[in-house]
């Protein structure tokens, strides 16, 4: 059937994707936007594509061998792509399907010059661009020439480069078919590319122009830098004009050659200003046809602008919705609680309805609004003060904000009562979110006793709620156990807001920051309280890595136990607790994994999305980590580093009292800073316990949900357990309600879940898009460092490990973690290492608190550390003055 082969540009338009792949569909809608030109042409259709691959011999066994190659051997790809490229080149077109755009062709002019451009169906989606994965051919002339190019295109579907990226985005090639489109050819004195969204900032109010002379391809190549026009508000806001050295020209025979730019025209501007602002209207027509920011293609010609191609643009950072057209300021989650990878939609919403303030969803993050504290002054002042301590990076990105010039509405101090942690970014989720009064306002610590009992009736109030809440959770099920859970939500924040729970983590946080302050001061000492802090008492995080050591310790003496776990590490062989009783030794091995596990078993790496497999669940997740602590550690170690840590800091305690006496009003000194230390080695271990309380809480909710999602497997509404954690709380409690899914939407979530992977949160986003990670403001550290926030003492020279995910941790003694993130999952990594370093973190952080509880130097918020620093290089970390040296 012929007409299936080729269909007119104007017959197609977004729905027809797979008939015309991703190009082909926008180049149709482009279209049939009024005052929008898009060159006539036609498509070659996906069922011409298929039908040649069913005639290309052995492309089938081709496809299946290369389906089964590792996504990592790049040199198994090189060989199987470039086989079936080149069984589809040496395909004859059918008769018929020659005759189809032969037809076609006629119909633009037979000796027309065309463009002829692949279009694949996984090409220009909202979530992959696949932007220059395939080829496009320009000022193609003649039948014959035309039909080889298609052919041509039809095989770029399999270069290394298109394989690799399907497979990076959870793409089979399988399923990918190519179409192509044939275009009249524009000859212009003027092309370039549109952004309609700065693709640099991601802010949504600027568009980018970039403009050459005659064809785009000289941009595209990268042959010439482009003219460069940013346009705000229908005004161009800067310019950049380049000299134009080379241009590409259409040759009248076909294709296309380099020439040299006259010298008087080398540096005048490809468009004009008016031309800039005019051409950026039509991409806002197209921004809004399209509903989203675009990368648009265009040439200028005598008759005006035509647009020749329209994807979205992928790499920006989704912005909140909302429901107003004020600005706003939004701080990330994920870097507060140091876990910045996306979340599934029940994790994010099961976090929104447990948060002690509203969040909003963005990348598959969570983000809190700070607008309001920013535009009044009493509270900014407060707020920046509070959230420096913690992140330098995210203040210096706030003030950015500021110096936009009328961004954030400059408010009378609304809400007087107001404390500036109530806007803390992490809300309940950091165990106390919402705080008393701050160091930084100049008062004193909030009013509670240095008294270890207060600490141990908030442990037994958690414990005491957590039980409560695993006992009455048993019996229920179906609409009644979301119904409870609602009710178990606002008991979860009851507890997370209790004020004595407030005021004894503030009371171990300021108590720091007055030890740090002070003794600095006074003695010139920097980060002492690092030291001082050493083996604080109740530290649940601190305790979970000694705890494993202790483990090791059971397993160690035993040879066949070591053997058989040696065999189980790497694998998914979750059973093995199972098998470990038929060991010599083996049962009290396993009743030692069983302890630790009823203890800490609902921690997992990212444990604030309650999807995460917990280690209960996956408990193979901790052998490698007990491997090798049998490995790099004596039996006894876990006691004599917790009691060397306290020797220490009993030690730096004398030390600083004794140096304090001697300075002029020395004993009030002393007195002073006695006080503050007890308090902080009363308070600061608790900091670490509400998080605790909070993943406990998780695990019950985790472990009831997960029941219901696996009735309604066997009540065939889902196809499988996890299909419910794409399901935000709301819809699994409305499916469970009607027995029904869209299964659609479980896909599109899915599809969207993979897509938000391959997006860096920034710490500060606007409301127009402007993502901001914040910058160092300092002129002391060394050429070539890598500058962080110092927040455990010491230096420390060692091989850096870069670490992506705790599964695939093999570390031994002396060695630097260098890696995205640690949330407390992660401290059992932490007993074997020698130092710290995290592209992510501040002075309060769970990892900041447990490098000082151990004793290590540790550098957080390093800016790309794991792409910078090599696995295997040596660094030095200089945890006291907060950077990190690549050593040669």
């Amino acid at each position: 059937m012929t007409e299936q082969y080729v269909l007119d540009l104007q017959q197609v338009d977004e729905t027809r994707a797979a008939l015309v792949g991703g190009k082909g569909a926008h180049l149709g809608g482009l279209s049939r936007i009024e005052g929008v030109r898009v060159p006539e042409g036609f498509c070659v259709t996906t069922h011409a594509f298929r039908r040649v691959m069913a005639e290309a011999q052995s492309i089938d066994d081709q496809l299946e061998r290369l389906a089964r190659v590792d996504p990592d051997d790049r040199a198994g790809i090189r060989t199987l792509s470039a086989r079936i490229r080149g069984a589809i080149e040496e395909t004859a077109v059918p008769d018929d399907l020659a005759a189809a755009v032969t037809r076609a062709l006629a119909r633009l002019g037979e000796r027309t010059a065309c463009a002829v451009r692949s279009s694949a169906t996984a090409e220009d989606l909202p979530t992959a661009s696949f932007a220059g994965q395939q080829d496009t051919y320009l000022n193609v002339v003649g039948p014959t020439a035309v039909l080889e190019h298609v052919r041509r295109c039809w095989a770029s579907l399999f270069t290394e480069r298109a394989v690799t990226y399907r497979r990076r985005n959870g793409i089979d090639d399988r399923t990918v078919h190519m179409a192509v489109v044939v275009q009249r050819m524009v000859l212009p004195h003027a092309a370039g590319v549109l952004f309609t969204a700065d693709p640099v900032t991601g802010d949504r109010k600027v568009a980018t122009v970039d403009a050459g002379f005659d064809l785009g391809e000289a941009l595209v190549s990268g042959l010439v830098n482009p003219d460069v026009f940013r346009v705000r508000h229908g005004e161009v806001v800067a310019r950049t004009i380049a000299a134009k050295h080379r241009a590409v020209h259409a040759v009248p025979s076909g294709g296309t050659r380099e020439v040299a730019i006259d010298p008087g025209r080398q540096e005048q501007p490809a468009l004009t200003d008016e031309q800039a602002v005019r051409l950026v209207g039509l991409g806002r027509r197209i921004e809004a046809h399209f509903g989203g920011p675009q990368d648009i293609e265009w040439c200028l010609a005598d008759d005006g602008f035509h647009i020749v191609q329209s994807r979205p643009i992928t790499t920006l950072f989704p912005v909140p919705e909302r429901d107003d057209e004020e600005n706003h300021v939004y701080v990330s989650v994920g870097h507060q609680q140091m876990m910045t990878d996306p979340m599934r939609p029940l994790g994010l919403s099961m976090w929104q309805l447990t948060a002690m303030v509203p969040m909003h969803e963005a990348g598959g993050r969570l983000f809190v609004d700070v607008t309001r504290r920013l535009a009044s002054p009493a509270s900014r002042a407060g707020l920046l003060d509070v959230l420096g301590r913690g992140d330098p990076l995210v203040r210096d990105a706030l003030e950015t904000v500021l110096r936009h010039d009328g961004f954030v509405p400059a408010l009378p101090n609304a809400d007087p009562g107001a404390r500036p942690s109530d806007a803390r970014p992490a809300g309940g989720a950091r165990g106390g979110g919402t705080s008393g009064r701050s160091a930084s306002e100049g008062g004193a610590p909030a009013p509670i006793a240095t008294d270890p009992a207060v600490v141990t009736e908030l442990v037994e109030r958690s414990r005491a709620s957590v039980a409560a809440l695993e006992r009455d959770i048993r019996t229920k099920s179906g609409p009644e156990l979301f119904d409870f859970l609602l009710e178990a939500f606002e008991e979860h924040k009851r507890v997370l807001g209790d004020p004595l729970n407030i005021q004894a983590i503030m009371a171990g946080m300021e108590a720091t920051w007055w030890l740090n302050d002070k003794l600095r001061e006074w003695l010139g000492e920097k980060n002492a309280a690092d030291t001082l802090t050493l083996s604080a008492p109740g530290n649940v995080t601190s305790e979970m890595g000694l705890a494993l050591l202790d483990v090791a310790d059971v397993i160690r003496p035993r040879p066949e136990v070591v053997a058989f776990l040696q065999g189980v590490e790497g694998s998914e062989g979750d059973d093995f607790l199972d098998e470990l009783p038929k060991l010599p030794g083996g049962a009290e091995a396993r009743d030692a994994i069983a302890d630790y596990l009823d203890r800490y078993g609902m921690r997992c790496v990212g444990e604030i999305d309650v999807t995460r497999p917990r280690w209960s669940e996956r408990p193979a997740t901790l052998v490698p980590v007990i491997l090798d602590n049998v490995r790099n550690f004596a039996p006894g170690a876990a006691e004599r580093r917790f009691e060397g840590g306290r020797r220490k800091a009993w030690e730096k305690e004398q030390e600083v009292l004794s140096r304090l006496r001697t300075l002029p009003d020395g004993d009030r000194k002393a007195d002073e800073t006695k006080r503050m230390i007890d308090r902080v080695r009363t308070f600061i271990g608790y900091r670490e316990y509400p998080k605790y309380g909070i993943v406990s809480r998780y695990f019950v909710y985790k472990q009831a949900l997960s029941r219901e999602a696996e009735r309604l497997v066997r009540a065939g509404v889902l196809r499988e357990r996890e299909d419910a954690f794409y399901l935000t709380f709301q819809e699994l409690h409305d499916v469970v309600r009607s027995r029904r899914v869209n299964d659609g939407l479980v896909r599109r979530r899915k599809d969207a879940f993979r897509s938000y992977h391959a997006l860096t949160p920034p710490r500060v986003l606007t409301s127009d898009g402007e993502a901001l990670t914040g910058a160092y403001r300092r002129d002391d550290v060394p050429s070539g460092a890598l500058t962080g926030v110092a927040v455990s003492a010491g230096t420390v020279e060692g091989r850096a490990r870069v670490v992506l995910d705790m599964a695939d941790a093999d570390l031994e003694a002396g060695d630097i973690l260098v890696t995205p993130f640690t949330d407390p999952s992660w401290s059992p990594l932490f007993v074997g290492i020698a130092g710290l370093v995290t592209e992510v973190g501040g002075l309060m952080t769970h990892g900041a608190v447990i490098a000082r509880e151990y004793g290590l130097p540790a550098v957080v918020g390093v800016e790309r550390a794991t792409r910078l620093i090599r696995d295997g290089q040596r660094v030095r970390v200089h945890g006291s003055d907060g950077y990190v040296e690549i050593l040669p």
